[in-house]
């Protein structure tokens, strides 16, 4: 079903049983490309909601949804089972695995990675760019990984190129800057380590 008040451009290959609901626009060229130059694609399942804007050259796998008026720049790579929260924005360039949440109002800035099922909270930024008015700061930008089943707290701030190992935890209103050992609790501006996950109060199903 797409609503009638959304705008598909051309090149827009839609996947069984899509949902787009009004006002969206997918599809749409980055600057410098034609209207369909670049191929997206959405695959089965997926909910696209109310004012959300795609750009073109995204490859979209399965079951994907959005919050209203979400924002995902061009040449993306999405697998099955994500979902990007209202308002958030995901720029280019960026690897996004299966099961990946990101909840309301994030930023994920180009050349970031996020691995399979991991979780960002809301008002979440991840950043790339460590001097960004330095001369040659397009040049040296990067982006965080998030590695699989790494967990990073609301209203969290992660710095460029910094790695988040498989299923550690960043406390809520941190800022890491530097990386995390997997499995490992970090917390506070700069995070600090604090605990091995495992010593929690509750266990991963």
């Amino acid at each position: 079903m797409i609503a009638d008040s959304s705008k598909i451009y051309k090149n827009v290959k839609l996947g069984k049983n899509v949902v787009i609901e009004d006002h969206c626009i997918v599809g749409v060229p980055p600057r410098g490309a034609q209207d369909g130059e670049l191929e997206t694609v959405i695959g089965d399942n997926s909910v696209i909601r109310a004012g959300t804007i795609i750009y073109a050259g995204n490859k979209i796998g399965s079951n994907f949804q959005t919050g209203n008026k979400a924002n995902i720049r061009e040449l993306n790579n999405i697998g099955d089972n994500v979902s990007v929260g209202t308002l958030s924005v995901v720029e280019h360039h960026v690897e996004i695995e299966d099961g990946v949440r990101i909840h309301t109002q994030v930023f994920v800035p180009e050349y970031t990675t996020l691995k399979t099922k991991c979780w960002l909270g809301p008002n979440v930024v991840l950043t790339n760019a460590m001097y960004p008015m330095s001369p040659n700061v397009k040049d040296e930008l990067k982006g965080p990984i998030i590695e699989e089943g790494a967990i990073v707290g609301a209203n969290s701030t992660v710095l460029p190129g910094v790695s988040l190992g498989k299923d550690s935890v960043v406390g809520a209103g941190s800022v890491v800057t530097k990386d995390v050992e997997p499995s490992s609790v970090v917390c506070g501006n700069p995070a600090k380590f604090l605990k091995n996950k495992s010593n929690l109060p509750y266990e991963d199903k």
